[in-house]
């Protein structure tokens, strides 16, 4: 029996990038696709691809705290974006496909904030962390179609994870998955 589910929730460019690495994490219940940080009620694909709603891609990923912590799901997300791009990700570009931190509470917000303070640190980055970490505003599903595509179409989002630059980009940042 799981204890009290928490939700995290991340920005890191196209979703369909974000769901697959959290979703095989042990402790993990849900991860869904969808679209925050905007002004739009119930924003479709098309009105967030547009511009002009604010949303920009997310995952929002609900957790047993006492199987994962909070900090492991930062570490897994540094490592799926570049946080010194905030033009987009990768081959998408625009404020729909951004980086940004959504917290839901004090204590997730000390911790990305230490987190990302130690990325700094690290030297891993030649340029400024530039990630925002910001409150949770409310989030909204994206289309059946967006949910599991990695799941649904993984030829095709393997081509896209490639041809996209981002598993270069992790590889040549993080190096191979152990």
């Amino acid at each position: 029996m799981p204890g009290k589910l928490e939700k995290a929730t991340f920005a890191g460019g196209c979703f369909w990038c974000m769901v697959k690495p959290f979703d095989e994490i042990d402790g993990i219940e849900e991860v869904v696709s969808g679209y925050t940080g905007g002004q739009t009620v119930n924003p479709t694909y098309e009105q967030v691809c547009s511009g002009t709603t604010g949303h920009c891609e997310a995952v929002q990923i609900t957790f047993d705290p006492e199987r994962i912590d909070y900090r492991n799901l930062l570490e897994i997300y540094w490592r799926l974006i570049d946080p010194t791009d905030s033009g987009g990700q990768f081959y998408d570009r625009g404020s729909s496909y951004r980086t940004d931190i959504f917290y839901h509470n004090e204590r997730q917000r000390k911790e990305a904030e230490r987190s990302k303070r130690e990325l700094e640190k690290s030297g891993r980055f030649q340029r400024e962390i530039v990630t925002p970490i910001v409150p949770a505003t409310p989030f909204y599903p994206a289309e059946e179609e967006h949910q599991q595509y990695y799941k649904k179409q993984p030829v095709h989002y393997e081509r896209y994870f490639v041809g996209s630059g981002r598993k270069a980009f992790i590889e040549r940042h993080w190096g191979e998955k152990k």
